[in-house]
């Protein structure tokens, strides 16, 4: 470990100091003039993650690239309820992907699934569709589900991630994310919960009946998610993971009744 290197991360901030100075020297491979690089990066407020080039993110290590929303931890409930919601053979799609975390965690726990991503941001979806592919996995640009609606009425399971940081709010954030993350991917609108209201109409045409939409949100915006999630008919129920500090929504599509399947 480099003691010298270490200090200037503590005295920057960095309360995992230690942690961080071991990735810095294993992504730097060696050379002394790349770690001062990169060791500069992040003294000046670069997150972690873009700096070495990944985040880790349900075992995996999901590359990042700067411009690009970086993958939090607490996302990884997302996943891992889309992993255990989705039916053999079924479809997933992630909406707001970023980087594709949560389609690549699904994806490579069920390989069974057909994962398909996107976002409104071209980079994005560019950097998912790199780490997409291999594990069979797609990404698309889309705004919401503008390039999706061939698949109205046949996704088995939504997830997403959307912006839900109240405007006003933003400039209130660590400076790793309010300098070095793209605003487009933090800003919720007013009360945070804009993108959310999007994703879950969005979600009322993509779901199958039976259906679920897996929404992350905060404490704070808990209340309007499900609230959104009822105003376009869907079920809602919340999920929490404290060892994450983790909270969705859960918004599932009525299944058809034995009555509604005779009439069809």
């Amino acid at each position: 470990m480099d003691d010298a290197v270490v200090a200037r991360l503590r005295a920057a901030g960095c309360v995992f100091a230690e942690e961080e100075a071991a990735l810095l020297i294993d992504a730097a491979a060696g050379d002394a003039g790349g770690l001062e690089a990169l060791v500069a990066r992040r003294v000046a407020g670069e997150p972690l993650e873009t700096v070495v080039g990944w985040a880790a993110f349900a075992g995996l290590r999901i590359p990042v690239a700067p411009g690009v929303f970086v993958p939090r931890r607490r996302t990884e409930l997302v996943a891992r309820l889309a992993i255990a919601a989705a039916p053999r053979g079924g479809t997933v799609v992630d909406l707001c992907c970023g980087a594709g975390a949560i389609a690549a965690a699904v994806a490579h726990a069920r390989p069974d699934l057909t994962a398909i991503a996107a976002d409104v941001d071209p980079a994005a979806v560019a950097l998912a569709s790199r780490t997409l592919a291999p594990l069979g996995a797609s990404c698309l640009v889309s705004d919401v589900d503008a390039a999706l609606r061939h698949l109205d009425g046949t996704v088995d399971v939504v997830t997403t991630c959307p912006p839900y940081v109240p405007t006003g709010q933003i400039a209130l954030m660590p400076r790793e994310a309010r300098d070095h993350e793209p605003t487009r991917a933090l800003d919720g609108g007013p009360d945070g919960a804009s993108l959310q209201r999007e994703v879950l109409r969005a979600s009322s045409r993509l779901l199958r009946p039976g259906g679920v939409a897996i929404v992350e949100t905060s404490e704070a915006l808990v209340d309007l998610t499900a609230s959104a999630a009822v105003d376009e008919g869907l079920e809602a129920a919340v999920e929490r993971d404290e060892e994450l500090g983790a909270v969705v929504v859960v918004a599932r599509r009525q299944a058809l009744t034995s009555s509604d399947s005779s009439r069809a």
